[in-house]
C-alpha cells in the first residue's frame, strides 16, 4: 500500500506535527539532530524509529514542497510529473 505526504513550503508547527503523526504511522520519525532552514521553509531529515543512527544509515531529507512516498517498506521522494513540452502538444 502506497501512502504519500506533501511537505509544504513555509511549513508551520501544525504542519510539522502532522508530518510527525504521519511518519509515526509508518514507524518513521523526524531526526531531531538535523534542522535546516531555507528561504522556502524548513527541510527535515527522517529515519526509521529505533534505527541505530550512524553515518551512512538510510534516512531521507525532505525539502520544502516535496511529496514523500511510503511504499510499505521505505520512504522516498515521489517523482514529480514531467510537463509536456510545446513540441509534444
Amino acid at each position: 500500500m502506497t501512502s504519500t505526504y506533501q511537505w509544504p513550503r513555509g511549513a508551520s508547527s501544525e504542519d510539522f506535527a502532522a508530518l510527525e503523526q504521519w511518519l509515526a504511522g509508518h514507524c518513521w520519525e523526524v531526526d531531531p539532530t538535523v534542522f535546516m532552514a531555507g528561504a522556502r521553509g524548513p527541510a527535515v531529515q527522517v529515519r526509521r524509529i529505533g534505527a541505530d543512527w550512524r553515518y551512512g544509515e538510510p534516512g531521507l531529507l525532505i525539502l520544502p514542497g516535496e511529496t514523500v512516498q511510503y511504499d510499505g517498506a521505505r520512504m522516498c521522494i515521489a517523482p514529480r510529473p514531467i510537463a509536456a513540452s510545446k513540441s509534444d502538444a
